[in-house]
Formats: C-alpha cells, sequence, structure tokens
C-alpha cells in the first residue's frame, strides 16, 4: 500500500468512527423517547451487548507483546472503570436532562480539561494560545447553555444534567492523562479491548444490584436502538479511532473530530427537535474552535 492509500484509509477510518460515536447521544435519547428506561438499565445494555466483541479481540491479541504484569492489569482496571463506565454512566444521566447537540458540546470539552489536569498534576504550564482557547471554549459553553439554565424546576434539571456530563467529560479527560503511558506500553488496540471488557463489570453487576429481571422486557424499539448504541456507536468507532491515530496522528484527527458535535447538533435541531438556535450556533462553533486551538499543535 503506497503511503498516501495509507493515510487515505486513515482519514477514511477517522470520518466514519467520528460519526458512528456522534450517533450515541442521539440513540440514548430516542431510546428514552420510545420508552421509559432507566440509565442503568440502558448502560447495562450497552455494555453486555458489546462485551462478546471485546473478549473476542482481546483473545485474539493474547499474545502480543509485552506481556501484562500484575500493576499492568491494575492500571488498565483502573482506567477502564474511570474512562469507560464512569464517563458513560454519568454521560447516560446527563442526558435525560440535556439535549444531545448541548451534551455532545459539553462532552467535546475533554482536550480543555486535559490541558487543566496537566497544569495542574504535570506541571505544564499553559502557554498563551492555550489560555486563549480556555477562554473561548467556555464564553461559547456559557452561550449554548444560557437560554435553558433558569431558576425554575426546569432550569436547575438541565443544569444537573449539564454538570454531570461535564463530570463525564472530566472523568475521561482524568483517563487519557494518567492513561498515556499505559497506553504506550500496553498497545491501544490491546488497551481499548482489556479496559472496555472489564468496565463491563461494574456497568453489569450495578443493575443486577439496582433493577429487577423486568426491567429488560422493552419494547423492540428500545432493543434496536440498544444494539445499534452496542455494536456501531460503541465497538466500531473505539477501533476505527485507534488505527485513524496511528495512520494519520493527533493533529488531523483532531480536526476530523470536529464534526462530531456539528454533525449531533444538526441532527437533533431536524430530528429530535431540540433548541438549538443562533446563538446557541455561535457559542458551539466558539466551543470547536477553542478545542481545535488546544489540539492542533502549529505545524
Amino acid at each position: 500500500m503506497t503511503p498516501a492509500a495509507y493515510r487515505g484509509w486513515g482519514i477514511a477510518f477517522a470520518v466514519v468512527g467520528v460519526l458512528a460515536f456522534s450517533l450515541r447521544p442521539i440513540l440514548i435519547k430516542l431510546s428514552y423517547a420510545a420508552h421509559p428506561v432507566s440509565p442503568t438499565t440502558l448502560l447495562f445494555l450497552r455494555m453486555a451487548l458489546s462485551l462478546p466483541f471485546f473478549l473476542a479481540i482481546g483473545w485474539w491479541l493474547r499474545r502480543a507483546q509485552p506481556r501484562l504484569t500484575g500493576r499492568d492489569w491494575m492500571n488498565v482496571a483502573l482506567l477502564g472503570f474511570l474512562g469507560y463506565y464512569a464517563a458513560s454512566f454519568l454521560d447516560f444521566i446527563g442526558l435525560q436532562y440535556v439535549g444531545a447537540g448541548v451534551g455532545r458540546l459539553i462532552l467535546f470539552l475533554f482536550p480543555t480539561l486535559v490541558l487543566v489536569l496537566s497544569f495542574l498534576f504535570l506541571n505544564k504550564a499553559p502557554t498563551r494560545r492555550e489560555l486563549a482557547a480556555l477562554v473561548t471554549s467556555y464564553a461559547g459553553i456559557a452561550l449554548v447553555v444560557s437560554n435553558q439554565v433558569a431558576p425554575t424546576a426546569e432550569g436547575r434539571l438541565f443544569l444537573f444534567g449539564a454538570l454531570l456530563i461535564f463530570a463525564g467529560a472530566l472523568c475521561y479527560a482524568v483517563y487519557l492523562v494518567a492513561g498515556s503511558q499505559v497506553v504506550r506500553r500496553v498497545g491501544s488496540m490491546r488497551f481499548t479491548a482489556y479496559s472496555m471488557a472489564i468496565s463491563s463489570i461494574p456497568a453489569m453487576a450495578q443493575f443486577f444490584v439496582l433493577e429487577p429481571a423486568a426491567a429488560l422486557d422493552l419494547p423492540p424499539a428500545v432493543w434496536g436502538y440498544a444494539i445499534v448504541l452496542a455494536t456501531l456507536s460503541t465497538v466500531l468507532p473505539v477501533f476505527l479511532q485507534a488505527e485513524a491515530l496511528k495512520r494519520i496522528g493527533a493533529n488531523h484527527f483532531a480536526l476530523i473530530g470536529a464534526v462530531g458535535p456539528v454533525s449531533v447538533a444538526a441532527t437533533s435541531a431536524l430530528g429530535l427537535d431540540e433548541p438549538f438556535g443562533m446563538v446557541q450556533a455561535v457559542g458551539g462553533a466558539l466551543v470547536i474552535f477553542g478545542v481545535l486551538l488546544v489540539s492542533v499543535k502549529r505545524s
């Protein structure tokens, strides 16, 4: 394969992976609209249905080098719990109260949180450009939520949901900062398969503790959304994005990643009738511009 073709496939993998992952909040909102399913049940379905794929890929990669030590396994388990289980569960709960488009923009703030965490714990002082990116991104979020945060019951629920999704973005940012060395040693494909499989355990355990078996008595529409959520919007994008990062690098992947919030906002406004006017569009553009300032390095 020529270098141009290798890179071309990387771009294709990135676009498909970003769009597939962007379906997640829309599928969650559609599930909530179709039936009063709880976040605990929906997360259980997502993890249980995707688990066989991650186990199969983990088994296929079992002989990859280097062999994992006990410390490696502990790090994979802790990071999987934080980056996949905790972040996802907070996102699932938050989307009960926040629109899919707004939720995706809040989640898209995680690179700015990586910057803050790196400053606090790794002594990496931000540059002027990065500080400008922080101000721009959070000014954009303020615009996006400005017409829905109010001193009413509905406004307080919206703020609660937005804070939960922001907490999920923070969990994912901690996972990225803490896990960079582990991923480098274990390998991205193997780390993804193992951590996703391990993170299924608390998601499934909490379902059996908190929900009755009758909670799985769901209409076909919810089962259909859950199957698409587990396969097309979980298994497929995590591996496509891992391969895309290897082929085109983080800078170009960050540019393509900006397609995600835009596509979710547009789809939500058209298909879910979620409010997303001119003020929200300007705010969303500021968020994306600020995140790209952080994510894309100077040439």
